[in-house]
């Protein structure tokens, strides 16, 4: 289980109870990666002795954070969490119990739902545009293309098999890549409703995050739709940012600049 953080050290505390309340606990190994917080987060190390952090020196963005962290894992399925999500006790030995019973599902997720115990936005199409809707609940679990990765458990051979979720990707992306790449291998990815996590999301927007996601968008575009495709994305991209004066954006959109260690 990895739990990527940055300077959210509340949501991360209650993140890590919640793992903590796992019926599964003993047999869970969970990872904390964070990206060089500074808002106290790594204080929570001594709260949580069982859990093993590991401290990046600044913010090398989702993509590098999950590949650090998979890498330190060892198991046969690997979880990852945003720390923004709070596992209902039963949910990873759920999760687990369809992956164990069902070898053409390379993947499996919670149903998310916001405080209130509404669906959440975590399913999307291709190609990825940032925009996830709601799964409808149900009795069945639910077959989905692409799916946040704020809770999602996959078999670790498709890490192995891809060495690495490329690190073209920033803060945004990996997901849809991870994701691509179980479905075009031919296995099944479902959402299991009985399985919940509570998801609350990140409301503020930062124009780093911004250009991340627009490069995001044509990095995956490049690689599964052809190379004049992520040109296209990145002009689009450009063309937006100077019609809405966002000048700011331009040059950081033109060199590819993500949130991946180097902007710091």
């Amino acid at each position: 289980m990895i739990v990527v953080s940055w300077n959210r050290a509340a949501l991360l505390r209650r993140c890590l109870e919640a793992i903590e309340r796992a019926e599964e606990r003993e047999t869970l190994q969970a990872i904390v990666v964070d990206n060089g917080s500074t808002d106290g987060s790594t204080e929570l190390e001594a709260e949580f002795p069982n859990i093993r952090f590991v401290r990046l020196p600044h913010n090398f963005g989702l993509t590098k954070a999950w590949n650090i962290g998979i890498r330190a894992a060892g198991a046969d399925y690997l979880m990852l969490l945003h720390e923004d999500t709070e596992l209902a006790p039963g949910t990873v030995k759920e999760l687990a119990a369809v992956l164990d019973a069902r070898p053409e599902v390379g993947a499996v997720c919670p149903l998310l739902v916001d405080e209130d115990g509404l669906p959440a936005p975590q399913i999307a199409d291709y190609p990825p545009d940032g925009i996830y809707d709601p799964a409808e609940p149900g009795d069945d679990p639910i077959e989905v293309d692409h799916v946040k990765g704020a809770a999602l458990m996959f078999r670790s051979f498709f890490f192995r098999a891809m060495r690495m979720i490329d690190e073209h990707y920033g803060q945004f992306g990996a997901d849809a890549e991870l994701c691509y790449r179980i479905r075009t291998a031919g296995k099944k990815i479902l959402i299991v409703p009985e399985a919940r996590a509570v998801h609350r999301g990140r409301r503020d927007t930062s124009e780093d995050r911004e250009v991340d996601f627009r490069i995001g968008v044509a990095v995956f575009m490049g690689k599964h739709y052809g190379f004049f495709m992520g040109v296209k994305a990145r002009v689009r991209a450009v063309l937006g940012a100077l019609f809405h004066f966002r000048l700011g954006q331009v040059v950081p959109l033109i060199s590819g600049q993500k949130i991946d260690g180097s902007q710091s």
